[in-house]
């Protein structure tokens, strides 16, 4: 076996946690062969990150390395200085980060930023810079012009963001690469095209990676190996097929149950882990033994380190091989659809515009949509589509160019400061990046306290404690500073910010896509119990249509600012389907699954046409000019759903290939002029 590319060996790191150090990372070993993708996964907080940060030497004040080396090049990269970790990241290990609209300099070009790190490395002269950009553009997939080394990065959609990255990781031929999380913001469509740009890269340039993600359904189609992690500590390892089909240890297996399928029509987990990770009350021993069902008194008293349980697999289990699968146990109880009700919020011939005159953008044109009193309206769509926008129109944060939105029955202000303390109390929004949302110079407790002073006058630390336990976090956390807490962390905060406030419609704009799948799964359980308890209706943004699956009674389905298809969940998910739709659930990731090599280069963001389908262009079964140049008819069966498409729903049904889609009956269909 060729020497590993990277080596890492008892690596263990701790954070300054008050007047001590808290130990985030312990005794963790794994190596990189060459061309080979090693995934690392486990839940938010078990120290995923850090890892992929220690092998780009990048340290902070705050952290302290314990002990362990990493190898690399023959050095170990924790005893190098500031001037040798210069000159090796960027040129020999490269990194592309989680969230490229913050890793990319606004004020800046994107030709100019790749520049940078060309120069900064010794690549040529000016000219010689500018066709290497050109030529990494082409390589990922971007436009390779000049004008479009010229644009800023406000102008480029997420996928492009995020391209533009992966260019620059791969500007000096780096021999290894740090993946953090680099699909985790991004839509299903956008997403399949990066992740089939990595394999391609990968095979075309022989790039060894580090993979961290949460999103198991995606590392099983890219990675070779996969690592496990939990509490800080290496749990598993073993070749990723062999990973999915037979899980060893107890949390491997319950990270893999608590994956939504899109295939199964319940779209649940088939045996989710129960409790969260409680980092200040970890055993001695094994720190899943809290969680574990197989735990014996000994596993909380007896450290369990890494062993052989066959060919390249290693377990931190000495009971996994007494242990057997149970059958499947859904956890979750599939929300049932909610009938619709009297409206709760009514949006009529919404349309908005940005900027003006030759520079306006249509964003959203004529939109029109009811949700009842207690139902969950999820909104799907590739970046751009305007699945915020509509959000944040509903929220009053942006003002309708046309149309109105009326809350019970009654018409909201465009603009939120028009609008009554009541109004703004009953429509609350939970933002999908809490990073941003949560003031980092205040903490949990008076995150949590001003929404209640503002509403109800005052606030309690009772009040405090009851909402961090609704959202299953320990009411010690009131104490700590956003960025003392994991991402999924903050997220659950910023979601209890949220509903103390007792709203009668919550606005969540992709709030689970920074949650690992067990995390994800006690939100949706929450979630849930809100519907049922509270009879709260939502508002549901999300890429992740395994999730919509469980969670929405109905499913609005946008792209470009129109409304392609819209129904009841089960309508939805079966044929027929738009061929926008169809795209969508095909680009889901499925463990195991094969990823499709499709092929294309797009831009996810532009205006509307005012005559032809909003999809003409992309449709893979465009009928002809009609699409570009008519605006298809609304087509509605006798069961409600309504496809917005120049095919007949029977021609739609005929070519539906996504599994589970069985045709309805079209008999009754009609067509809505």
């Amino acid at each position: 076996m060729d020497a590993p590319v990277i080596a890492v060996e008892g690596l263990s790191v701790s954070y300054r946690q008050g007047a001590g150090f808290n130990r985030v990372v312990d005794d963790v070993s794994f190596s990189v062969a060459p061309g080979e993708v090693f995934g690392l996964v486990g839940e938010s907080g078990c120290g995923k990150s850090t890892i992929a940060l220690q092998l780009l030497g990048y340290r902070t004040p705050a952290m302290r390395t314990d002990a362990g080396t990493i190898s690399f090049d023959g050095r170990d990269l924790l005893a190098l200085d500031r001037a040798e970790l210069d000159r090796i990241r960027g040129a020999r290990i490269a990194f592309v980060p989680q969230n490229p609209t913050t890793a990319l300099n606004p004020g800046i070009r994107v030709g100019a930023q790749i520049d940078e790190i060309l120069g900064a490395h010794g690549y040529g002269e000016a000219g010689r810079r500018v066709d290497r950009a050109l030529e990494l553009f082409g390589l990922v997939g971007l436009p390779s012009r000049p004008d479009f080394l010229r644009r800023y990065p406000h102008q480029l959609s997420g996928g492009q963001q995020q391209r533009v990255c992966i260019a620059m990781a791969l500007a000096c031929d780096p021999a290894f690469v740090v993946l953090d999380e680099p699909t985790t913001g991004l839509d299903v469509t956008t997403q399949e095209q990066i992740v089939a740009l990595l394999i391609d890269l990968r095979a075309r340039l022989g790039m060894s990676m580090l993979y961290v993600t949460h999103d198991l359904g995606l590392l099983s189609q890219i990675a070779d190996r996969v690592g496990v992690m939990y509490a800080g500590r290496m749990v598993e390892i073993a070749p990723t097929e062999e990973l999915f089909t037979d899980p060893k240890h107890p949390y491997t297996r319950g990270l893999i149950g608590s994956i939504p399928r899109i295939e199964d029509k319940s779209g649940l987990p088939a045996r989710p882990l129960r409790g969260l990770l409680q980092r200040h009350n970890l055993p001695k021993g094994c720190p899943f033994a809290p969680r574990c069902d197989w735990a014996l008194p000994e596993c909380f008293e007896d450290r369990q380190e890494l062993a052989t349980a066959g060919s390249a697999r290693e377990v931190a289990c000495w009971r996994w091989p007494e242990i057997e699968v149970p059958e499947d146990a859904r956890a979750l109880v599939e929300s049932p659809e909610v009938e619709q009700a009297g409206n709760l919020l009514a949006i009529n011939d919404v349309s908005v515009i940005y900027g003006s005159g030759r520079d306006a953008f249509t964003a959203l044109r004529e939109i029109s949509l009811d949700i009842g009193e207690g139902e969950t309206v999820a909104l799907v769509g590739e970046s751009g589509s305007g699945k915020s926008t509509l959000a944040r129109a509903v929220a009053g944060l942006l003002a309708p160019a046309g149309g109105e939105i009326r809350l019970a029955g009654k018409a909201l202000a465009g603009h939120v400061k028009d609008r009554t303390p009541e109004e703004r109390r009953l429509i609350q929004f939970v933002f999908q990046n809490p990073d941003a949302s949560l003031n980092p110079r205040a903490r949990i407790a008076k995150a949590l306290s001003r929404p209640l002073e503002f509403f109800f006058g005052k606030s309690t630390a009772e009040n405090v404690t009851a909402a961090l336990a609704d959202v299953r976090l320990d009411g010690k956390y009131a104490a700590r500073f956003p960025d003392e807490l994991s991402g999924g962390e903050r997220q659950r905060v910023a979601i209890a910010r949220g509903l103390v406030a007792e709203p009668t419609l919550l606005l969540c704009d992709e709030i689970l896509s920074a949650l690992d799948v067990s995390v994800q799964a006690s939100i949706l359980a929450l979630l849930q119990r809100l519907k049922t308890e509270r009879g709260i209706a939502m508002l549901f943004i999300s890429h992740d249509l395994a999730v919509v699956r469980m969670l929405a009674d109905r499913v609005c389905v946008l792209f470009r600012g129109d409304i392609m298809e819209l129904g009841r969940r089960d309508q939805i998910f079966a044929a027929p389907f738009h061929p926008y739709t169809h795209s969508l659930l095909e680009a889901v990731p499925t463990p195991l699954k094969p990823h499709p090599r499709r092929e294309a280069t797009r831009e996810t963001a532009g205006t509307t046409p005012a005559t032809g389908c909003a999809y003409a262009g992309r449709c893979a079964w465009q009928i002809g000019d009609i699409c570009d140049n008519e605006r298809p008819p609304w087509r509605e069966t006798e069961e409600g759903l309504r496809i917005r498409c120049h095919h007949t729903l029977d021609e739609l049904s005929r070519r539906a290939t996504w599994p589970n889609a069985a045709p309805k009956q079209t008999e009754d269909q009609k067509v809505i002029q």
